[in-house]
This record gives C-alpha cells, sequence and structure tokens, in this order.
C-alpha cells in the first residue's frame, strides 16, 4: 500500500511539471503576439483578435485540467490514508493471529502428546482384552464341564428323588391306613364327649366350654372400628374378642370388661375376614389388598404376607386337624392351601364362580366353601379335586360355620336363608328363616353357638336373631345396632355372643 501512494504523488508531481512546461511554451507562442502588437493594431486587428480568444480559451481548458487534478490528488490523498489506517488494523489481526497460531500450535503439541498417551493406554488395554478373552474362554470350559456335572449329580439327584417319593407313597399307605382306624375310633369318641353338658375336645390339650345360654341383654356396646367391622372370632378357650375392620386395624378385646387390650397393625387394606390358630399364636386376616397378614399373637409383630392372589381375599380358615394348614378364597376364582411354617403356597384350586366363605372339615384335608352361584362345595386339599356339590341357596352364599362336632355346616345366602347340612351326607337337615331377616352383604357371617343347639345371624335392618336348631324356630330377636350387622361370632365357653355392624360397632350379649 505505500508503493501506491508513492505512485499516486509522482504522478500529481508529474502532472504538475506538464503544466508548468506548457505554461512556458504558450508564453513562448504568444511572444509573436505581442511582437504583432507592437505593430500598427489597426491592420492586424483582427487575427490578434481572434488569437486572443482562442489562447483565453486554451488558458479555461488548463484551469480546469488543473482543477480536476487538484480534486484527485485530494481524493488520492484520501485514499491513501484509508489505506494507511487499514494496513494498521491488518497489521494488529497478524500479530494476533500469530499470537493465535503460537497457542495452537503449543496446543497441537499438547494433544499430540496426550495422543501419544492414549494410543500406548489403547494398547494397553487391548493387550488386557486379549488376556481377558483368554480367561473367559477358559472360564466358559470349566462352566461346560461343571453343566455336564451339575446334569449328572441332577440325574442322579432326580433318581434318589424317584427312590424317596416311592418310600413316601409307602409311608403314606401307612398314614391313610393309621387315620382310617383313627376315624373309626373317633365315632366312639363322639358319643362319649357330652358329659353334664360339658364338652370336651383334643387337639394339643383339653378344650373346655360350657352349655350355651340363650342371649338377651346387651352387656357392652363398644365403637370399635372406622368404617365398619365386617369379621369377628374368639380365642380359644378364652372370651377375649379379636375384631378386623375397614380401619385396616385388628383389635383385642376383653369381653368380661369390654376394654380393648391391643391394637395389631401392618394390614394394608380392609379386614374382610379372620381365624386363628388352635394354640391362640397366630392371627390370620384377609385382606382387601389381595394379601393374607399373620401375626404372633404374643408380641404383635406380622410373622408372614402370604401373597399369591390376584384380587381381595374374602374368607380364611385354619385346618382343625393342624395349626400349620390355612386355606383362603379370594375373588381370583381360587382357594389357596398355605404352609405356615413355610410360609408360602402349597396347593391351588380352580373352580368357575368367585368364593364368599368356607371352612376347613374336621378332618383337616376337606374343605367346604360357599360361592357366588349358591353351590356349596367340598374339596380335596391334597389333590385339589371336586369332591361333592350341591345347590345349596338360590342366591350367593355368604357365611359356612361347621359345628363343633363337625357333624353339622350352616350356610346363609343372600336369598335370606339359613340352612343346615348334614356332613356325612351333605343333605339339608335344617332351614331357618325369619320374615324381617335380610343378610346385609355378600360376607355377612352367622355362626352356630358353642353347644351346636343355636344359630345366631346378622340383618339388614340392625337386628340379630337367634335360632333354636332342634326347634328351628326363633328364641330372641336382639335390638341395639343402628345399621346392618355384618357379622355374629360364638364365644367357645357358651357366652358372650358377639356382633358388629356397619359403622363399625361391636356389641356382647349375655
Amino acid at each position: 500500500m505505500l508503493g501506491g501512494e508513492e505512485v499516486a504523488i509522482d504522478a500529481i508531481k508529474h502532472a504538475l511539471r506538464a503544466l508548468r512546461n506548457r505554461q512556458l511554451v504558450e508564453e513562448g507562442a504568444h511572444g509573436p503576439a505581442f511582437v504583432a502588437l507592437s505593430r500598427p493594431f489597426i491592420s492586424q486587428g483582427s487575427a490578434w483578435k481572434e488569437k486572443a480568444e482562442n489562447l483565453e480559451t486554451e488558458l479555461q481548458q488548463c484551469y480546469k485540467a488543473q482543477s480536476r487534478l487538484s480534486e484527485q490528488l485530494v481524493v488520492e490523498v484520501a485514499e491513501s490514508r484509508a489505506s494507511k489506517s487499514l494496513l494498521k488494523e491488518k497489521e494488529e489481526l497478524i500479530a494476533s493471529l500469530q499470537i493465535d497460531f503460537s497457542q495452537a500450535s503449543e496446543e497441537c503439541t499438547s494433544l499430540k502428546a496426550l495422543l501419544e498417551e492414549k494410543t500406548r493406554a489403547v494398547e494397553l488395554v487391548s493387550s488386557e482384552n486379549q488376556e481377558l478373552k483368554a480367561q473367559l474362554e477358559e472360564a466358559r470350559a470349566r462352566a461346560d464341564a461343571s453343566l455336564a456335572e451339575n446334569k449328572m449329580l441332577i440325574d442322579r439327584w432326580m433318581l434318589q428323588k424317584m427312590q424317596d417319593a416311592e418310600k413316601l407313597n409307602e409311608a403314606n399307605a401307612i398314614y391313610e391306613e393309621m387315620l382310617d382306624k383313627v376315624k373309626a375310633s373317633s365315632i366312639e369318641q363322639l358319643a362319649r364327649q357330652q358329659v353334664d353338658g360339658v364338652v370336651r375336645q383334643s387337639e394339643e390339650g383339653a378344650e373346655y366350654y360350657v352349655e350355651s345360654t340363650i342371649p338377651t341383654t346387651n352387656r357392652y356396646k363398644i365403637p370399635a372400628h372406622q368404617g365398619g367391622c365386617a369379621a369377628l372370632v374368639f380365642e380359644y378357650n378364652s372370651n377375649n374378642l379379636i375384631s378386623g375392620g375397614q380401619d385396616q386395624t385388628i383389635k383385642m378385646w376383653d369381653t368380661n370388661s369390654g376394654s380393648l387390650s391391643r391394637t395389631l397393625h401392618g394390614c394394608l387394606g380392609s379386614v374382610l375376614d379372620l381365624a386363628i390358630t388352635h394354640d391362640n399364636k397366630s392371627i390370620i386376616a384377609a385382606s382387601s389388598s389381595n394379601n393374607l397378614f399373620v401375626w404372633d399373637k404374643d408380641s404383635g409383630r406380622v410373622r408372614h404376607t402370604l401373597t399369591g392372589h390376584v384380587d381381595k381375599v374374602c374368607a380364611v380358615d385354619v385346618s382343625r386337624f393342624s395349626n400349620r394348614h390355612v386355606a383362603s378364597a379370594a375373588y381370583d376364582r381360587t382357594i389357596k392351601i398355605w404352609d405356615m411354617q413355610k410360609g408360602y403356597c402349597s396347593n391351588t384350586i380352580i373352580f368357575p364362580s368367585n368364593c364368599n366363605a368356607l371352612s376347613f372339615g374336621m378332618d383337616g384335608f376337606t374343605i367346604c366353601s360357599g360361592h357366588v352361584d349358591g353351590n356349596l362345595r367340598l374339596w380335596d386339599i391334597q389333590t385339589g379335586k371336586l369332591l361333592s356339590e350341591v345347590a345349596a341357596h338360590s342366591l350367593s352364599i355368604t357365611s359356612i360355620s361347621l359345628s363343633r362336632n363337625g357333624n353339622v355346616l350352616l350356610t346363609s345366602g343372600r336369598d335370606n336363608v339359613h340352612n343346615l347340612f348334614d356332613m356325612r351326607t351333605l343333605e339339608v337337615c335344617g332351614t331357618l328363616r325369619a320374615s324381617g331377616n335380610r343378610v346385609a352383604s355378600n360376607w355377612s357371617r352367622s355362626c352356630i353357638s358353642a353347644d351346636d343347639n343355636y344359630v345366631a345371624a346378622g340383618s339388614a335392618d340392625g337386628s340379630v336373631y337367634v335360632w333354636s336348631i332342634s326347634q328351628a324356630k326363633i328364641l330372641s330377636t336382639l335390638k341395639e345396632h343402628n345399621s346392618s350387622v355384618l357379622c355374629c361370632s360364638w364365644s367357645g365357653l357358651g357366652k358372650p355372643l358377639a356382633t358388629a355392624d356397619r359403622n363399625g360397632t361391636i356389641c356382647t350379649w349375655t
């Protein structure tokens, strides 16, 4: 850019010298004119005038050319200054770029060093990967050898299990033979069970209860649960009552004083049914959360949560033969048999109609179930086979209760009828009904007294009806509840009778 500015200045100087030379030439050319002027003016006046005019014209053109060159000179000077400032900016930019280039060069050098380091690391990892592949191949070879050895062990184990199964079948055959002998001898024992109004049954000790009395008087009225109470059960050989309600709690009551003894927590849904083992050590609750919860009664802690049902569990019972086996029924159309020692399901029975209530038979291997289709079904819990089926009610069965001697089964239905079945023939041996008695829900529970002489059932109008089984007539109508009575339970000691309603109120009757 400096060279271009010098060229422009030289061009301007050259133009000025040309103008001066031309002026000198013109002055030389005008010399004759001045000489001529010295001559007589009249003779040469026209020629001089013409020449003067031409010279004035040329002089004006020279002035114009000089003006244009001056303007061009100003423009060239301005452009020169602009070029100088631009050149300065470019030089600064070049210096900045040189600094950036130096930094980039340094960064490139460091990146090259890092790349070399990473390359060495990749080579190291590759070598380790090769070693690991070799170790993997060795491990696969050992695994294949282990699988072959395991297969051989499984074959040997299956053979041993088959041999054990054969021995177990032989033991079962011996056990069934002994059980038949026990059943045969139990007939004689049943004939001796009732002596002086006191009935004695044995399972891990003696179980005593006196002759039941007809309840007529409300002793305690207890606001027990919020939202309703649908499950009651008495402890064996005790007047202690256990209740479960919509508030997801289990409560234990002393019916002699009407006071609360303990509250058990841990149930995740409404309690729909309750059962207690015969040693009074475990309480089992059927829940609307699709699970069963088992508490240790003494510590109040949950021992097991039995999962497996996929709908609400509405009924539960404990085997009368062993505290180990528990049966539950749910609205997933299944009955599950649970092993309480191991805490898992040992068998599942599937049926076409939902089950509302169930009860173990006296032998501990039979289950009676009442269904929405009104049928009463008997099942073998070991094989899961249906042993018998009868049409018990025109509408849903809501409750099943087995008598203490195991000979009579009480069923209640939404048709407002209470039927008594002979367990030996499954024939109806009695029918109980009342004009005002209306079953309140699909899980309304009725009960048989401890001496097998009376039946108690709640009604939707808040009344409790007590029938005589032998006379098939109403002996007492108890009125204290303000809402539908959902469940009844009779103490094994003969009294009291406990009832619970939809408001969660419990009444004890003597």
